[in-house]
């Protein structure tokens, strides 16, 4: 039976609505009695659900609260595992090889030995390994040494911008409770009395978390991150919150552009731009950034850093901003790979807060025999990092054919995390306006894209993203790890892999473009899921061969 003559006249009053405001007339409607729901669903073609679905919607509408507002930080019920054959396989598998996965093991710092530096200059350029021995052999109180820091960061963010929030106060405050701890014979670790910066879509108590958007400029969210949390119990001392590229994108930010110390013609890529930029400027002595899709790779090749992208799920990522649930990640920006092993051992590990992560085995060894590890490498691998490596023993083998990515999460999840802010009253959004700018029209529409992908398609490419975690573990059989030149961040960041960023020579990057840059060549160490101490092992062997990673960019 078709409509009657009441309802075909609601009917038409709602046949000009978008969907969303449809749904919601209609659920109206229904509830009041006005239509029955088979008049709604049969002649609505865009909405394909049967009848006792519209029953239930009615009676919703009469009887239930309203749905819980989400926010931007929300988890879904369904949680990414890196592990093809899930977690609960994986924790088997170390049970029957008779690892621990949560046992921790220390990294020994060694004593200081010799003059210590006058110049603030020498001082603020150490590695955390030596910055740690100064502050635990009292040769350098962490108050000192936090104001080498800040000024620094003072002295050149003008020019570089890679600060939202430089955080004296906190910073002073920190320092004076790590030499109050030594003073009574507490020594927290190697980051205690440590300054570093994280990037600013981590939630501090009392200061702002801007995202990089002016949309968010004096948003304050009054709970410090998980890693936050985590740093501050082991003595670090937090000064100041690092420039994310807008909604974290490229380096670009409510300030302008954060800057490249070694080329300030340049940006300093991103997203993780003012980590980046900070460290390599010696603003800070480690930086946190974050990555979905290369922005701790990028930046960090960008300004000639060491750097640790994890295995996806080994950092807590609470009170973070959420891009995607299955693929954000947070790691350390380091100028040598073994303070990115001190600074992982430090924040890696499950919360509660963030189902996702996990406890997972981490033995980092600054003395392991790297010849014991099978290493691939692709074609875009750097014959003189190759070289270095056959001269040190390893076992080198060429990869087979690297798995193509396919569509991932990232636009639906994204969309789903920031429907919050596109469209805070439910209502479809307003249709971009035609005769904006490419950046500006990309800036509005991002966040858009994952409302037209239907949930069978989504899900489908969810199917089609385990198949291709299981051939990207075929290929990885046989090798412990691979050198890449681009780091395949798209393919790597679907199947949850670690890499590290590592410094193998010095000399022009990008000769033919406007702006050639000097400074330390960077290539990428992808290892297999968890064997994140493994490729740290080996870019610290390298290290120790070479001085790539002790240049410094001439900032003065």
């Amino acid at each position: 039976m078709g409509p009657t003559g009441d309802e075909q006249g609601i009917l038409d009053d709602l046949s000009g609505l978008e969907r969303r405001q449809f749904l919601k007339a209609a659920a109206a409607a229904l509830a009041a009695g006005a239509v029955r729901p088979e008049a709604v669903f049969g002649i609505e073609p865009r909405l394909r659900v049967d009848p006792e679905f519209a029953k239930a919607l009615a009676q919703q509408s009469q009887e239930g609260p309203p749905p819980v507002p989400l926010g931007n930080g929300e988890h879904p019920a369904l949680v990414y595992q890196a592990y093809p054959g899930g977690t609960g396989s994986l924790y088997q598998k170390w049970q029957e090889a008779g690892v621990d996965p949560f046992m921790r093991h220390d990294i020994q710092i060694a004593p200081w030995e010799g003059s210590v530096p006058g110049d603030p200059e020498e001082i603020a350029w150490l590695p955390v390994s030596r910055l740690a021995s100064l502050v635990r052999d009292r040769h350098i109180s962490s108050v000192d040494l936090t104001e080498i820091y800040l000024e620094r960061m003072n002295r050149y963010d003008p020019e570089l911008m890679f600060a939202v929030s430089i955080l004296p106060e906190r910073a002073r405050e920190e320092a004076q409770q790590a030499d109050m701890d030594l003073r009574n014979g507490t020594w927290r670790g190697p980051l205690h009395g440590i300054p570093y910066g994280v990037k600013d879509l981590f939630t501090v108590t009392g200061t702002r978390t801007t995202w990089g958007s002016d949309s968010f400029i004096d948003q304050r969210i009054e709970e410090d991150a998980d890693l936050v949390v985590r740093l501050r119990e082991a003595g670090a001392v937090l000064i100041a919150k690092l420039a994310t590229g807008e909604f974290a994108s490229g380096d670009r930010w409510y300030r302008g552009q954060t800057r490249n110390p070694w080329n300030r013609e340049e940006g300093s890529s991103g997203s993780s731009a003012g980590p980046g930029s900070a460290t390599a400027a010696a603003a800070v002595a480690f930086a946190i950034g974050t990555e979905t899709q290369g922005s701790i790779v990028s930046p960090s090749r960008r300004n000639g850093l060491s750097a640790l992208r994890p295995t996806f799920g080994r950092v807590s990522r609470y009170g973070g901003m959420v891009l995607s649930w299955s693929m954000d990640k947070a790691g350390p920006m380091c100028r040598t790979i073994e303070d990115c092993a001190l600074v992982f051992n430090e924040i890696r590990g499950a919360s509660e807060k963030d189902p996702a992560s996990i406890t997972a085995p981490f033995h980092f060894d600054p003395n392991a025999d790297i010849s014991k590890y099978t290493i691939g490498y692709d074609e875009e691998a750097p014959e003189e990092f190759l070289d270095q490596l056959r001269d040190m023993g390893v076992r080198l083998t060429e990869m087979p054919e690297i798995p193509q990515g396919s569509s991932n999460s990232l636009g639906v999840d994204s969309s789903a995390a920031f429907d919050f802010h596109v469209s805070p009253d439910g209502e479809e959004p307003e249709p971009i306006p035609e005769g904006l700018e490419p950046r500006e029209a990309r800036r509005r529409g991002r966040f858009r894209r994952g409302r037209d992908v239907l949930a069978l398609d989504y899900v489908q490419s969810q199917r089609r993203r385990l198949i291709l975690m299981k051939e990207m573990q075929e290929v990885m059989d046989g090798v412990d790890m691979f050198v890449s030149g681009g780091g395949h961040v798209g393919l790597t960041n679907q199947t949850g892999h670690p890499a590290a960023i590592v410094q193998y020579g010095f000399g022009v990057r990008n000769p033919d473009s406007d702006s050639p840059t000097t400074m330390p060549l960077t290539t990428t160490l992808l290892g297999d899921l968890f064997g994140d101490d493994k490729i740290l092992n080996v870019a610290h062997a390298f290290q120790r061969k070479t001085d790539w990673h002790l240049r410094r960019p001439a900032l003065d």
